[in-house]
């Protein structure tokens, strides 16, 4: 059995969303008790993350080291056809993730206590993001 379900997430800019929920209520309406459930963003900008989800300085200090190891305006990147956050989002959101796969546990995300599955906006300006969750069994 296959369950799949497109969700649509507005950003405001570079940061990290938490969809937790969202994903937790598609897994809940799909039926499936034990199983697989992948979440994938369909954009080479954005990233998916699994982060700590109780102190928001995890999520900032992730920012923080990103933006230390990739940075806007870098003379080294001759791609900036959207400007010079351009390139830098390609690659953090290589360095992240763009899916992630976890386990369905009693018709439940398996997350543990303190995860939570967070949309990563690599760029600055807000944008509409597209993200595909398929529940497997």
């Amino acid at each position: 059995m296959i369950h799949q379900k497109e969700l649509s997430l507005h950003t405001s800019g570079r940061g990290t969303y938490n969809i937790s929920h969202e994903v937790e209520a598609i897994v809940g309406s799909s039926g499936i008790v034990t199983g697989l459930c992948h979440v994938f963003v369909q954009h080479t900008s954005a990233s998916l993350i699994l982060c700590e989800n109780a102190d928001p300085d995890v999520r900032g200090d992730l920012e923080r080291f990103l933006v230390n190891l990739v940075p806007d305006g870098s003379p080294l990147f001759r791609h900036v056809d959207e400007g010079s956050d351009d390139m830098p989002a390609h690659i953090r959101s290589i360095l992240t993730n763009m899916d992630l796969t976890l386990p369905v546990v009693r018709g439940q995300l398996g997350l543990g206590i303190w995860q939570g599955i967070y949309l990563y906006e690599h760029r600055s300006n807000a944008h509409q993001r597209r993200v595909i969750v398929t529940i497997s069994s």
